[in-house]
């Protein structure tokens, strides 16, 4: 039986490997309901804040969904791939023999505050109708117009090169990935991303978060799947 009555918010702390679509056909399934969605996309290769909307709920997604969000990051200096991220084909290395920490730094904490920001090829936006990932899919690079975005703090919790871990605070439509691709261009070497963790999404932190076997594990004993923040 589907169930529609249940309206609230979940948070879910995506694992890695799932897309956001795949995490909320799980909770659909788990609580049997049709009207399921979420709030900002997380790439497969990404961890962490999923807010999932249940029922009547789901017509808050474009408010939550614009909110800021909070990411720990890992990018490795040179390397670049077509994807800016781990997942993708590797196009480009170079050595990293004259590269510092101080170096590193001021490239990184340059990209504080307002930037112009152009979306990496595989990426779900729109060009001329189509999704730009089913483009790349197919061998196939469109120009691409930059967006502004914000970077409202950007730092670095470690460097052990040609690892770089980082910490970002950013406005909505920011691509992490992206950042770290061109944190790595200025620096004249190339990046790509490794790993990225989102700890927030507007309100919504980490610590609220709960595992999808948790979710399935309370479901399956017959008590209540999760709280429901309404």
């Amino acid at each position: 039986m589907i169930n529609d009555d249940p309206s609230g918010i979940i948070i879910i702390d995506k694992p890695k490997g799932l897309t956001s679509h795949d995490v909320v056909d799980i909770v659909r399934r788990v609580f049997r309901m049709k009207r399921v969605g979420h709030a900002g996309t997380l790439d497969p290769i990404a961890t962490g804040v999923l807010v999932i909307l249940l029922g009547r709920a789901t017509k808050r997604s474009n408010m939550l969904s614009g909110a800021d969000k909070e990411y720990s990051a890992m990018l490795k200096l040179g390397v670049s791939t077509d994807s800016a991220d781990a997942y993708g084909k590797v196009t480009k290395t170079s050595r990293l023999n004259s590269l510092d920490a101080e170096s590193v730094e001021k490239a990184v904490l340059s990209f504080k505050g307002e930037i112009e920001q152009v979306p990496p090829m595989f990426s779900a936006v729109k060009y001329k109708g189509k999704r730009l990932y089913k483009l790349a899919r197919k061998g196939v690079t469109v120009e691409r117009k930059a967006r502004k975005v914000t970077i409202k703090n950007i730092s670095i919790s470690e460097i052990g090169l040609p690892d770089v871990s980082l910490d970002v605070v950013c406005t909505k439509g920011t691509y992490i990935r992206q950042l770290c691709a061109d944190i790595g261009e200025k620096l004249g070497c190339g990046a790509h991303m490794t790993e990225l963790r989102r700890t927030r999404s507007g309100d919504f932190n980490i610590s609220e978060a709960v595992s999808i076997d948790s979710l399935k594990k309370a479901s399956g004993s017959g008590g209540e799947p999760a709280k429901l923040l309404i």
